[in-house]
């Protein structure tokens, strides 16, 4: 109906103030947690040291109306201080700490309760900040040193003004440590991603060359073939057969070419998986050896890929090692791959990752043994047979097929 002030469907529907609230930003706690395949509320757990808000009471005086009234009007404060945290913008996020120490520095003289909030806004502060270490250090004594003073002020006991700046920092460093592993792990997976994106990029570069030497001379002369067998064809010479011949003769050599630049291509991604794993042990104080695999089927050279993908990362986590090395050996129509470290060994169950690098061998119909002595460090070794592709890339094939198996 034409002057209606019904609201246009199609028109954008304004967010309710709760809603807009509630709605993380970019860079929030939440949204990281979101980018990593946590659980948006993942770090809400933490909650769960706020049971300390209930058992205060017990220690000091028990549980008053003035408790009461106190905790009905500060703990929902103290929640939602914790929600808008973990969803404002990193550079706001510390505001929201520093007024949950507000809320336990103002209730101290009425409610010793609020020592949590006071300990959440400290631990908090370093979560969500981006100062350094020697800064947040700063921040918690001058933090500790006011609220000792209203806590001394307000008659606590001594022992009190002892313990809570004890924990506080404590938890801190903790916290901190917790903080820069962390950044450390999203700079390496960054750097990762840079290498393969460069290795991806080179390998292109690469192929373009390689299809270019091999096709564009080729091509240009079997044009030329076929055009003077043409004429030759019109004016009823017989030599445009012996023409059409060569041509023929030239396009199955380009043919084989172009399948012996596929065998390079299919290598590559198992280079460039080596080329990851040495930059990721390397960030972690680990030196990587290895010298370039020989050729093989794509999917043999797929599986060797993720295996060793998974060897690395267990290395890292696990090996506590200095060196590595990665070998391969032809033995007959089976190709071995070797892979040691020096770590502190010992490896007795296998985990998630070991049985699935058995069975991703075990699908290539190979074997893969495990040799772990304590202190001494681990050397896996798998053993795949050659013929064991089962989908080999037909001729001409984009090398992207065999890209997509080390993604």
């Amino acid at each position: 109906m034409i002057g209606s002030d019904r609201p246009r469907l199609d028109s954008p529907v304004p967010l309710s103030w709760s809603a807009s609230l509630l709605r993380p930003a970019p860079d929030s706690a939440v949204a990281d947690n979101l980018r990593r395949g946590k659980p948006a509320w993942a770090d809400a757990i933490h909650l769960l040291w706020t049971v300390w808000v209930f058992m205060t009471p017990v220690f000091s005086g028990g549980f008053t109306l003035r408790w009461v009234l106190l905790t009905l009007g500060s703990y929902p404060l103290f929640l939602l201080l914790y929600a808008r945290l973990l969803l404002a913008p990193r550079h706001h996020a510390p505001r929201y700490a520093l007024a949950m120490v507000a809320l336990a520095t103002l209730l101290v003289p009425w409610y010793p309760s609020g020592i949590s909030y006071f300990i959440f806004g400290c631990v908090m502060l370093r979560v969500c900040g981006r100062g350094g270490w020697w800064v947040y250090m700063l921040q918690l004594a001058v933090l500790n040193a006011v609220f000792c003073a209203v806590a001394t002020l307000s008659h606590y006991p001594w022992q009190s003004l002892v313990w809570i700046p004890a924990v506080s920092f404590i938890i801190g460093m903790v916290v901190n440590v917790e903080a820069v592993n962390k950044d450390k792990d999203a700079a390496l997976q960054l750097s990762q991603e840079e290498v393969r994106r460069l290795a991806t990029t080179a390998e292109r570069e690469r192929i373009g060359r390689d299809l270019h030497d091999l096709l564009g001379h080729t091509l240009s002369l079997i044009t030329l073939k076929l055009e003077l067998a043409r004429k030759l064809h019109d004016r009823g010479d017989a030599r445009a057969r012996q023409e059409i011949g060569e041509a023929e003769d030239i396009a199955r050599e380009a043919l084989a070419q172009v399948r012996s630049a596929v065998t390079g291509i299919r290598a590559s991604d198992l280079a460039g998986e080596l080329a990851s794993a040495r930059l990721l042990l390397e960030c972690q104080q680990v030196h990587l050896q290895y010298a370039p695999p020989p050729a093989m089927p794509v999917d043999v050279e797929r599986g060797l890929a993720l295996v060793l993908r998974e060897a690395a990362t267990n290395i890292v986590r696990h090996a506590q090692a200095t060196q590595a090395r990665v070998e391969f050996m032809l033995e007959g129509r089976m190709l071995a791959m070797q892979i040691r470290d020096d770590g502190r060994g010992g490896v007795q169950a296998e985990g998630n990752g070991l049985c699935g690098m058995r069975e991703r061998v075990a699908a290539l119909g190979g074997q893969l043994t495990v040799q772990s002595v304590r202190g001494d460090g681990t050397v896996l070794t798998v053993r795949v047979p050659l013929a064991a592709a089962t989908t080999p890339l037909p001729p001409g094939a984009p090398p992207s097929l065999a890209q997509d198996g080390a993604a």
